[in-house]
Order: structure tokens, then C-alpha cells, then sequence
């Protein structure tokens, strides 16, 4: 017997899902702004997202799906300015610090303090590039409860569009779009769930330098809570082979990238835990 889904969990899912990537890059954007630098985030990961993100939207089109899938690219769609705007804004924090740092460290070496101009060379472009003696110690349970807040936060207002939408086509059936397994959306999806997968590679390897710092963990918060429900609300729809063959691109990329992103939060908590002993070993020492 085939499941033949549930619309009702399949819309609230995909109404979560929305939620959660209009405000993906919000918590990215303060963090850039309160360093005053955007090093923490690598250009690759932005500009290799958004091209993904565009092939996943006329890959969508194409193959008519369902339609929370074409609401998720209709934010790029209908409000393509506001994701560019989002990626612009990333973009020109990075090299405007990089400009207003370059500019510092010009004006210093032309100065008569020559020891000044050198300890701005020295100086970190991110709070922990320069492997301070004793790291900030930082509330890993005041993380926690962070995480859990933004994730009641993207759920609540997803709940509350999902309740509107209900609202409004009350006592009305929607018609379901006919699902097609078109050869060009097929080729537009499988490329965008790949670009979504290298995308984070250049991120991953960049961590690896930086130990996270200037990264904000709730950019992979949001985005593995968009990805999560994103695919689930395409189960929830039907599990016919049909629809599953017609939605294999973006199941994939989706289920996918939810690993990766894991790992750059595991990459996070796993410097967090290193500078907390690092703190413990050296305030041990000056306490002998």
C-alpha cells in the first residue's frame, strides 16, 4: 500500500522550513558587524550557495513540484533581491574590513609611530588569530540554550505562517501540481545539490585555520533546520516513486548537506572545548 502523505504536515513543514532560511544569514551579518571583520566566513561557501540556490529554483519550475518547494524558490524568485542583498551585504563586509584594515595599517606606517604601524601588522584579522595566552572562556550551556531558542523561534514563526495559509484556503481544496520528470529540472537539481555540497567545503577547510572564530554557529543552526524540514515535508507529501524520482534532486541535496553543516557545528564546539582546557591548563599553572 502506498502512503499517500499528508498535505497538512507537508505545508507546516515547508512553511518551518521558509522560516528558517529568510533569516539564514541574519546571525552571520551581526557577527561580521560586531568583529568588525567578516574572515570567520569563507566567499566560496557564499557565492557557490546562492549559484546552488538559483539551480534549485529552476530546477523546481521545470519540474512543477510541490508547492512549498517552489515557495522556497520564490524567495529567490519573487524576493531574489533579498537573498542577493543578503549575500551582497556578506560580501561587502569582508572587503571593506579588509579595505578600512589595509587603510589602518597604511596610514600607521606613514605616521611617526613606526612601533604602532608594526603592532597593527601583528595584530589578528579575528579575535582568535592571534592565539591569545589565556583564551575567552566562553558558556557552551549558554550556547545550548541559544541553539534551542533559535529553533523554537524559526518553528513558532513557521507555525504561525502555516496557521495563516490554513486560514486562507479554508474549506477550499488545493489542487496538487502535476509532477514531471523533466530531463533539464533533473540536470538543474542534481547540480544545485551539488554546488550546496561543495559549497561548504571551502568553509569546512577554512575552519581548520581560523578554529571558527568570526563564524557564527546559527548560520548551520538555520540552514540544517531548513534543510531538515525542506526534504521531510517532500515525504510527508507522498511517498509514491513517482514523486520520490521527481524529487530525488533535492531530497539529496538537502538530506545531504544537513552532514556537512553537522560537521562545521562539530568543528565549532570542538575549538570551544580546546580553548576552555587550554584556559583551565594555563590558569592551573599561574596558580602553582
Amino acid at each position: 500500500m502506498i502512503y499517500e502523505g499528508n498535505q497538512e504536515l507537508s505545508n507546516f513543514l515547508g512553511w518551518v522550513s521558509i522560516a528558517c532560511w529568510l533569516v539564514v544569514y541574519s546571525p552571520q551579518i551581526i557577527e561580521n558587524y560586531q568583529l568588525k571583520s567578516g574572515e570567520g566566513l569563507s566567499v566560496s561557501f557564499v557565492a557557490i550557495w546562492l549559484i546552488g540556490d538559483l539551480c534549485n529554483l529552476s530546477g523546481a519550475i521545470l519540474a512543477n513540484l510541490i508547492p512549498t518547494i517552489i515557495i522556497l524558490g520564490t524567495y529567490v524568485r519573487r524576493f531574489w533581491y533579498m537573498y542577493s542583498v543578503c549575500d551582497a551585504i556578506l560580501l561587502f563586509q569582508i572587503y571593506y574590513y579588509r579595505w578600512k584594515r589595509a587603510r589602518r595599517t597604511a596610514r600607521l606606517l606613514y605616521s611617526d609611530e613606526p612601533e604602532a604601524a608594526l603592532c597593527d601588522e601583528a595584530s589578528p584579522l579575528l579575535p582568535g588569530d592571534g592565539h591569545a595566552e589565556v583564551p575567552a572562556r566562553k558558556s557552551m550551556s549558554k550556547d545550548t540554550l541559544k541553539f534551542v531558542a533559535a529553533l523554537l523561534f524559526v518553528f513558532a514563526v513557521g507555525l504561525g505562517a502555516w496557521a495563516v495559509d490554513r486560514h486562507i484556503h479554508r474549506g477550499r481544496p488545493r489542487p496538487r501540481p502535476k509532477e514531471v520528470i523533466e530531463w533539464r529540472s533533473q540536470v538543474l537539481g542534481w547540480i544545485s545539490a551539488a554546488l550546496f555540497l561543495g559549497a561548504r567545503v571551502p568553509q569546512i577547510v577554512k575552519n581548520l585555520s581560523t578554529r571558527c572564530e568570526g563564524l557564527s554557529p546559527f548560520l548551520f543552526v538555520y540552514s540544517i533546520s531548513g534543510n531538515t524540514t525542506y526534504f521531510l515535508s517532500i515525504l510527508a507529501a507522498s511517498l509514491d516513486i513517482k514523486h520520490l524520482a521527481a524529487n530525488a534532486p533535492w531530497i539529496a541535496g538537502s538530506a545531504l548537506t544537513v552532514f556537512l553543516d553537522a560537521f562545521v557545528l562539530y568543528q565549532f564546539f570542538r575549538y570551544r572545548l580546546e580553548d576552555d582546557r587550554r584556559a583551565d591548563a594555563i590558569e592551573r599553572e599561574r596558580a602553582e
